[in-house]
């Protein structure tokens, strides 16, 4: 059905361009004097018009049929569906039992990371 539509739409556009093309232009400052149209004279230009209103009205026909066809098919969904959930918040570490406060977790973090100064050896003792 789909295929058929738009073959249909197709060559309704292919003859709406052409019909828009053979008509005469009405400022003749295009093509210089404005009569050197295809197809001139009053019964030519009603036909041309016609045909233009006629094409129009199948090719917005063809587009609201397209429309409704590919609609048809489609499955209703939530715009939410395709969203991750978020992530699981982040929770502070639990101090485990006997280690103090935070402040004394620091200090003591800051004491073992502090190079220990070396120690010098003791001189021998002269008598």
């Amino acid at each position: 059905m789909q295929t058929v539509l738009i073959v249909i739409h197709i060559m309704a556009v292919i003859a709406l361009i052409a019909t828009v093309l053979l008509q005469r232009s009405e400022g003749g400052a295009f093509l210089g004097t404005g009569n050197a149209g295809f197809m001139t004279g009053r019964g030519q230009a009603n036909v041309l018009t016609r045909a233009t209103a006629i094409l129009a009205g199948l090719f917005f026909a063809t587009s609201l049929a397209l429309t409704i066809v590919a609609n048809l098919t489609r499955a209703p969904h939530s715009i939410l569906e395709g969203v991750p959930p978020p992530p699981a918040p982040v929770s502070a570490p639990a101090v485990p039992a006997g280690q103090g406060s935070l402040m004394e977790q620091i200090q003591k973090f800051q004491q073992e990371r502090q190079p220990q100064a070396p120690v010098a050896p003791e001189a021998p003792r002269s008598q």
